[in-house]
């Protein structure tokens, strides 16, 4: 008998996560398939990253 687990476990997982990760998921994938530049990638994370700090902070 083998060890083999149910190939839904990583949705299962991630349908248990706290908000944060799925979000974090969705915008990984959303920004995997766009195919643009990781270095671009980058910097426009770090420009929203610090809007987002701006607006929490206002």
């Amino acid at each position: 008998m083998t060890n083999k687990q149910p190939t839904n476990t990583a949705s299962t997982a991630l349908d248990k996560a706290p908000l944060e990760i799925k979000l974090a998921v969705d915008l990984i994938q959303l920004l995997e398939e766009s195919k643009i530049d990781i270095e671009i990638t980058i910097k426009a994370l770090e420009i929203t990253l610090q809007d987002f700090k701006n607006k929490q902070n206002s």
